[in-house]
């Protein structure tokens, strides 16, 4: 379907004179957003010159709850609601609902300036197809001798293992002894004469063969590699042209075709004299098992590293100690390693800086975690495979704040946005305490995208164009390690942990509750003048009190008439935000959805 980029402020006419608008309205009609601007602006002018009262906390949706049964679903008799076909039903039927958000996945996400171009409906926005995750599988059946408290650390330790895993892109499986019991072999190894090492490493691999191979890991094998490594790619591809070991992983990291693994477990099971072998790798010939002398590829905390490296977490006569100090140590080496592939440090977006302090509150919070150095038993290691590092404790990683994006990206810096809503942007950055009709026709268009974007794309650049640009920062595959664009006038995410792949050195971020943004006023230094405090914390009132009009949902209610026309009169920044706003709540689902299905597989209440 055709776009038609939204009127120029001079072709806008004044309800006063209605005939040039009508003509406009007439050829934008197959554009739903842009007819539902018009309208709005030209309705409005009937309603009262400021706007409603702000409703209470019992008008407010913020997630997917229904709002409450008083609150009527008719609109003000003033606005009659633009009416146009509904989507079509293929469309209908693809759109996935969470968190408040609506989405449906196409191939032309990153290319199409505004969604409802294509699904008609202004809610409805458009996100790239997931990328498919390969799978890693690592074995794990608990030791009926082991103590509850080394229990809880192992799981502790699987945890770490899985996070940093999935931040990577894959998707984390453990696998147990019921999944061992599923291979056709199964029965034939327990009647053979093993030693418990090989019966254990054959358990492991038959559990393997029965998930159709892939990569097999073990809980203490992470991918800590510098950013360019191009092992972490190879991975995901899954296509492994043999079976395959690396001299320095031993038999902790194999990967390998179905048909190979199947095979390689056929030549084990009629092996002679295999009660003398410690391994299958070890039994199988020379040329059944390609070796990779790649040195170090992979960052392995074998106990033998453990002891000749990182002695300090070892607790003698206390295992679980033990492996909860590696657990903080090797959560030590993820942060590290992802802050030295950072050499010129954090940014953090502050455009139109003079009255951003509290929309950027929560960005400049997270930031300053990042950059900060976590609890470790060793503070001064590397990791295994990268004996040279530069230690958070010896040079601390910069944060600063910018008002626009570099000209030319930077693989050097990490970047954080924090993405706001028109409303809360229009009342924050004029510190306002209400807006009507006519503060909307005179204000300049998508004002926050354009001063983001300024730098980087220059004067004299659409917003369509502008919009594009940014979807691309937001979700394309190449700048997913650079940037990370919050939501200025939401919850920081409760899951960043795994979008990073290790804990962040906060308490306050990894307790499980998504935490709302850190009042702006704490972050002022103490000489800050008081006039400066007063107005930040007056900025902090104002974020608050659009957040309320933001998150309802009904389009018609109480408050929300005026949101829709400054949502339709900044249509770039609005899809940014909706945007911002679906690629989160997809993102959470993903791994909500996966989380449900590890905890059904471990018997997990």
């Amino acid at each position: 379907m055709r776009h038609f980029p939204p009127p120029s402020p001079q072709e806008i006419k004044t309800p006063r004179d209605s005939k040039p608008l009508k003509h406009r309205i007439h050829a934008l009609r197959t554009l739903p957003t842009v007819l539902s601007a018009i309208l709005a602006i030209l309705l409005l002018g009937n309603l009262s010159s400021t706007t409603p009262a702000l409703p209470s906390s019992s008008d407010v949706e913020p997630k997917l709850q229904e709002p409450p049964s008083h609150i009527s679903d008719e609109p003000p008799e003033q606005f009659v609601a633009p009416s146009h076909q509904p989507p079509p039903l293929h469309l209908q039927q693809k759109i996935i609902k969470y968190n408040g958000s609506s989405w449906l996945e196409d191939e032309r996400s990153l290319s199409t300036s505004f969604s409802s171009s294509v699904t008609l409906d202004a809610e409805w926005i458009l996100l790239p197809p997931l990328k498919t995750r390969q799978p890693i599988y690592c074995y794990y059946d608990t030791d009926k001798q082991a103590t509850v408290d080394e229990r809880d650390a192992e799981t502790e330790l699987l945890l770490t293992w899985r996070r940093a895993w999935w931040a990577q892109g894959f998707r984390p499986v453990v696998l147990s002894a019921a999944d061992a019991m599923n291979n056709s072999f199964y029965d034939q190894v327990q009647r053979m004469p093993l030693t418990s090492e090989l019966r254990q490493d054959l358990m492991r691999w038959l559990a393997w063969d029965a998930m159709g191979g892939g990569i097999l890991s073990e809980f203490t094998v992470f991918p800590i590699v510098p950013q360019q490594d191009e092992l972490v790619p190879f991975l995901s591809t899954g296509v492994f042209p043999s079976l395959t070991k690396w001299t320095d992983l031993d038999n902790a990291f194999i990967v390998g075709q179905k048909a190979d693994v199947h095979s390689a477990l056929q030549t084990i099971l009629q092996i002679e004299h295999i009660h003398e072998t410690t391994s299958v790798t070890a039994a199988l010939s020379d040329t059944a098992v390609a070796v990779n002398t790649t040195s170090r590829p992979l960052a392995y905390y074998s106990p033998n590293i453990i002891e000749t490296k990182y002695a300090k977490v070892i607790q003698k006569a206390d295992r679980a100690g033990t492996l909860r100090n590696l657990n903080k140590l090797i959560n030590y080496h993820l942060l590290v390693i992802w802050q030295n592939s950072f050499s010129e440090g954090i940014e953090v977006m502050k455009p139109l800086p003079k009255h951003a302090t509290a929309m950027v509150a929560g960005a400049w919070k997270l930031a300053q975690s990042l950059a900060s150095c976590p609890e470790s038993p060793m503070l001064s290691s590397c990791p295994p495979n990268i004996p040279k590092c530069s230690p958070c404790v010896a040079s601390p990683m910069a944060v600063t704040v910018l008002p626009r994006l570099r000209f030319h990206n930077s693989p050097d810096v990490f970047t954080i946005g924090a993405v706001p809503h028109p409303w809360s942007f229009a009342l924050v950055n004029n510190l306002r305490e209400s807006i009507n009709v006519t503060w909307i026709l005179e204000s300049p268009r998508d004002t926050w995208l354009s001063a983001v974007t300024q730098a980087y794309l220059g004067s004299g650049v659409t917003s369509s164009r502008r919009v594009v640009q940014f979807k691309e920062l937001v979700a394309g595959e190449a700048n997913s390690t650079q940037f990370l664009w919050l939501l200025a006038d939401d919850e920081i995410p409760s899951d960043l942990e795994w979008h990073f792949g290790f804990t962040i050195p906060d308490k306050g971020m990894d307790d499980g509750k998504s935490l709302s943004p850190v009042p702006a006023i704490r972050l002022l230094k103490d000489e800050e003048e008081p006039d400066r405090v007063k107005q930040v914390a007056h900025e902090q009132v104002l974020l608050d009190r659009a957040k309320q009009v933001v998150m309802m949902s009904k389009p018609f209610i109480n408050g929300t008439e005026m949101r829709t026309s400054l949502e339709a009169w900044n249509m770039a920044d609005t899809e940014a935000w909706r945007f911002t706003r679906a690629f989160h709540a997809r993102r959470f689902l993903e791994r909500e959805e996966w989380e449900k299905t590890y905890r059904q597989r471990r018997g997990i209440n």
